[in-house]
């Protein structure tokens, strides 16, 4: 059976007689059920009953639902609820506003809003940098979506987007103390996007594209980059790109080869990929192979696609026209942006010696990592509940945090190199094994680092 997650964590309340033995009953069940129970509480003890509220984590919805159809089977026991922790976690939303100045008395009110605040509107009229020095600007970020490509779901729209941008707002605040804020738009025509994007843009210090497909994404970004003179991020792109440059680096240290001399099989071309792809030849890979849903990119291609033509110039330097299982043979480095199970265990077996496997494709990778760590010297996938994570919230939070502590007006490829570098760079040498090839997203020094490297790289 898959491994459990807290993402299906449920809360069953039971009741049952005393008599009965109850807790022995249920965590049997639940054992037997593959369940990983996390709490187990009694919430009532009467004479005649016991109620029992058990905390465990499941695999899927499905999953959940059998573990409490067997309950309900136990002769005995009578399922009262059944609550959906990440559910009740989301009721209300994530995120809210708060004030940050007192606002008690009429002296409060007074500088905080009319008469005082004219002052301040005329002095940014005088000097129209003091709008980030007297406004939130300095400290905000705008998440943008069209709700095109929203994590595996594809295509959902704004509302149903929603839920994601609230978390990257929770996540931005956590890690780097931005506040952030969910802006989702409905529409997906390009030019509505910029416009949109262009007319709100004199509140925020940094705009943070997410979850846009491609290709628009590219004309989106470069657009608003021109137009803005703040800076604009899209994360799935280069978020991506910077944390596995940086997992890559430490793999490499680890298994003693150069980026320069790899091969490296990749499966996926679109926004993530194609970023991925230029930042590691922009920092000195020559032998990328990549796949896309039509196969080996190479010069027999169209070059309409702006990605696919970046694939044909950039990569591919033998011009190899097989199936990615054919690729893989003596590969050094396998990245998944791609599919689940694009890969076969002999295809990771056929690998060249001390092979680095990224599955990154989520929540279900490329590859069942278990089988790739039969043969890879090192494995990372996008999962929390496995070894080797490579998570977004490595950069994005660090990243924005260097750019307005800076006040910056622009991104460049130099900048997102150095991001890469400040997070590997985290993982000291004692510290580098094969199950630790980036820092956790909690470490500390992570975002301080990150931010120190962006802002001198400005």
């Amino acid at each position: 059976m898959a491994s459990t997650s807290p993402g299906y964590g449920i809360t069953i309340r039971v009741e049952g007689s005393p008599d009965l033995q109850p807790v022995a009953h249920i965590t049997s069940a639940l054992s037997a059920a593959g369940a990983t129970i996390t709490a187990l509480d009694v919430v009532e003890s009467l004479l005649d009953r016991v109620v029992i509220d058990v905390t465990c984590d499941t695999v899927n919805a499905d999953h959940a639902d059998e573990i409490t159809d067997s309950l309900n089977k136990i002769e005995g026991l009578v399922v009262r609820k059944v609550s959906d922790r990440t559910f009740l976690l989301h009721l209300g939303g994530k995120i809210e506003i708060a004030s940050k100045v007192p606002l008690k008395t009429r002296d409060d009110l007074s500088r905080a809003y009319t008469p005082g605040v004219a002052r301040i509107s005329q002095a940014i009229v005088d000097d129209p940098t003091n709008v980030r020095r007297l406004t939130m600007k300095r400290n905000t970020v705008a998440v943008v979506t069209d709700g095109s490509a929203v994590l595996g779901l594809g295509n959902i729209g704004p509302a149903a987007a929603l839920p994601v941008m609230e978390g990257k707002a929770a996540l931005f605040k956590r890690f780097a103390d931005v506040d952030a804020w969910p802006v989702c738009l409905d529409t997906q025509d390009v030019d509505e996007i910029v416009r949109t994007v262009q007319l709100i843009a004199p509140v925020y210090g940094g705009i943070n594209l997410e979850d846009i497909s491609a290709p628009r994404c590219f004309e989106v970004e470069a657009r608003l980059r021109q137009l803005l003179d703040i800076p604009v991020f899209h994360d799935d792109q280069h978020g991506t790109a910077i944390v596995v440059l940086a997992a890559l680096k430490n793999s490499l240290k680890l298994v003693k080869k150069d980026i320069s001399t790899v091969k490296i099989v990749m499966s996926g071309a679109g926004a993530a990929g194609t970023a991925v792809a230029r930042l590691l030849v922009k920092s000195g890979a020559k032998n990328i192979i990549a796949f896309d849903k039509d196969g080996a990119i190479n010069a027999s291609r169209s070059r309409e696609d702006e990605m696919r033509a970046w694939f044909i110039d950039h990569s591919n330097p033998t011009n190899f026209a097989g199936d990615i299982h054919e690729a893989m043979s003596g590969a050094d480095v396998f990245i998944g942006v791609s599919a689940p199970n694009v890969l076969t265990e002999a295809d990771i077996a056929s690998m060249g010696a001390k092979s680095i496997v990224f599955a990154l494709a989520n929540p279900d990778p490329e590859v069942d990592p278990v089988v790739a760590r039969k043969y890879a010297a090192v494995v990372a996938t996008g999962r929390s509940d496995q070894p080797n994570q490579i998570n977004n919230v490595l950069a994005f939070p660090g990243i924005f945090r260097g750019l307005l502590d800076a006040q910056a007006h622009k991104i460049t490829d130099d900048l997102l190199i150095a991001a890469a570098n400040a997070i590997a760079d985290c993982v000291s040498a004692s510290q580098l094994n094969a199950s630790f090839i980036v820092p956790s997203v909690f470490d500390p020094q992570v975002v301080t680092k990150v931010a120190a490297a962006v802002k001198a790289s400005v």
